[in-house]
């Protein structure tokens, strides 16, 4: 279970998605069957702020937003998760939930909202190490005179005529931000279950509630049996924030770079530890990326080897065994990729391709659809990407010919600039295409 924000301003760089995008395809590397969610929350006060901004229905808004994320991970070359649930789609669910956690005393309803009592589950800061007695010490924030501790959280809240709302039990509301989850999590997995993602900054108070929530619905059960946290990103050593003006988007950075190149940066750090974005870094997994691209085009000639000792691939995998440590796994491929390089007998360079490639697709790299040939008007639309770049060059926008060709690149097209032109060719073809 992974969750994204929401919210258009959620597009921003995350390692997240990279993170459970590759633990999902270890897991199915080891396993028969791996269910993947990843739930959209479309109901909440930010969204409804912008819905009445708009003046647009929030579902209307929601789907956009909904859309454009799965425009942006499918860009980035993400698997698609087996489950993508709605907080509005399971309404019905979360009142159920909370109806339970009502009779098993451990949520009460007060002036139209249902809360959790934190002091009657005595686990609570399992997760975060935080002990109940410290939790509002040292707080300025104004505790709603109805709650009968200062910790308790809102399971559900009324909804003004103006507002978006279900009818329930306690009256027209809608759900609170953690219950949601909960909900969604029980009724497409099922409980307990294996695995739980989320940034760092989820851990406290998102997820502890969750399995305040959960734990207690269901008489102590186990709700999770392992949580998988990432860590933050900064830009060039500075908190990303709109106030700061430093968001970086998905949508546009494939403006500048293709998604490979993107998930090269990402995966170049643990993901337990910060990421500082910036440009450079981006620059530097481009070329990186460009260098690998130009080595497999140059060698594609050798044939692939159906059977070879692995030692690359291994590697790699014993890499992502321990602790997704993608940094170990990547510094595997670059030393395969050198000595590749520096190969002279054909059946080594043909071993070392081999193990090269098999390492690359571990980490997510060299996407099926990159292996596809072309056709007649998929060949038209890059001639006219390849003409375009040629005239980009001619007038010297240099920047404008570095798109296009990473653009291409990212489609596995690679490019040959020589006397008599520019070719291109298909990763896996063995013909190449004047322009």
């Amino acid at each position: 279970m992974a969750e994204p924000d929401q919210k258009y301003s959620a597009r921003r760089q995350s390692p997240g998605a990279y993170v459970f995008d590759l633990l999902y395809r270890v897991l199915r590397q080891k396993y028969s069957r791996v269910l993947y969610a990843r739930n959209f929350t479309d109901v909440d006060d930010k969204i409804n702020a912008e819905a009445a901004r708009t003046g647009q229905s929030i579902r209307v808004l929601t789907d956009r937003f909904i859309d454009a994320y799965r425009s942006d991970m499918k860009a980035l070359g993400l698997l698609t998760p087996d489950f993508e649930p709605r907080v509005t789609d399971h309404i019905p669910d979360i009142i159920s939930i909370i109806s339970r956690l009502i009779d098993r005393g451990h949520a009460y309803v007060a002036e139209g909202h249902v809360l959790f009592h934190v002091p009657s589950f005595e686990q609570y800061g399992v997760l975060s190490g935080r002990k109940q007695k410290d939790l509002m010490a040292g707080g300025r924030v104004e505790i709603a005179p109805f709650k009968h501790d200062p910790a308790d959280f809102v399971l559900w809240k009324p909804s003004t005529p103006d507002l978006p709302g279900w009818e329930s039990p306690w009256g027209r509301g809608r759900p609170g931000w953690h219950i949601e989850c909960s909900a969604m999590t029980e009724n497409r997995l099922g409980l307990p279950i294996d695995l739980h993602g989320g940034g760092q900054d989820l851990i406290f108070p998102h997820h502890e509630n969750e399995i305040a929530q959960s734990v207690s619905a269901r008489d102590g059960a186990e709700y999770c049996k392992f949580w998988v946290h990432n860590g933050f990103v900064t830009v060039e050593g500075r908190k990303m924030s709109k106030s700061l003006g430093n968001v970086v988007l998905v949508h546009d950075l494939l403006k500048e770079a293709d998604g490979e190149a993107i998930r090269l940066a990402l995966l170049s750090a643990h993901y337990r530890q910060p990421l500082d974005w910036s440009k450079e870094l981006l620059d530097r997994c481009r070329r990186t990326l460009q260098r690998l691209r130009r080595l497999l085009s140059d060698t594609d000639h050798l044939a692939q080897e159906d059977s070879v000792d692995g030692s690359t691939e291994l590697s790699v995998a014993r890499a992502l065994d321990d602790d997704l440590n993608t940094p170990a796994g990547l510094s595997t491929l670059f030393e395969t990729a050198h000595r590749l390089r520096r190969a002279e007998v054909p059946s080594v360079k043909t071993r070392l391709r081999t193990e090269l490639v098999g390492g690359l697709r571990l980490l997510g790299f060299l996407r099926k659809e990159e292996q596809t040939s072309f056709s007649v008007e998929s060949d038209a639309i890059v001639s006219d990407l390849v003409r375009r770049r040629i005239e980009a060059r001619d007038r010297r926008d240099f920047a404008e010919a570095d798109r296009l060709r990473d653009m291409l690149r990212g489609q596995g097209i690679f490019l040959e600039d020589t006397p008599l032109g520019t070719r291109w060719r298909v990763i896996g073809s063995r013909t190449s295409c004047q322009s």
